[in-house]
């Protein structure tokens, strides 16, 4: 996969985000009437553009009738070693930009704390967060 593209009401604010779990912008421009950005971090590719006159995206993770594209998922198996240790941090980074930078960032929300899966013959390590526009990610990491 080339990146996956997220729409967001404020991409300085969606690219703050970003920069906390540890993407970097990787190139600019515009699509013909708004702002947008590539981003790599995390073994993956997403594509920031904003989106004009915003509406709030539907709740993907708690409606369960939704249907639709549900979540970007992040394997954090070669980052860490201990996902409820790297998602405190995280709290904390997000804790910290807010208190120097409240305009620009808000307090990391947690839409599922650390829970062992079972997923076929594997067991992972699975979190989910919200992004800066309330979109779910997951972050995931195998165990044994």
């Amino acid at each position: 996969m080339h990146h996956a593209s997220i729409r967001t009401a404020d991409i300085h604010r969606a690219i703050a985000f970003y920069e906390l779990l540890g993407f970097t912008v990787c190139d600019r421009f515009t699509t013909g009437y708004t702002l947008a950005c590539w981003m790599e971090g995390l073994n993956g590719r997403i594509e920031l553009i904003q989106i004009p006159q915003p509406r709030p995206a539907p709740d993907a993770f708690n409606d369960e009738h939704y249907v639709g594209y549900y979540h970007l998922s992040f394997d954090l198996s070669t980052v860490t070693s201990d996902l409820p240790s790297w998602l405190t941090a995280l709290q904390q980074r997000f804790a910290q930009a807010q208190q120097s930078q409240p305009e620009q960032y808000q307090a990391l929300k947690v839409l599922l704390e650390p829970t062992q899966q079972q997923i076929g013959d594997r067991c992972y390590e699975v979190a989910f967060i919200a992004d800066a526009d309330g979109l779910p990610l997951e972050f995931i990491r195998v165990l044994g």
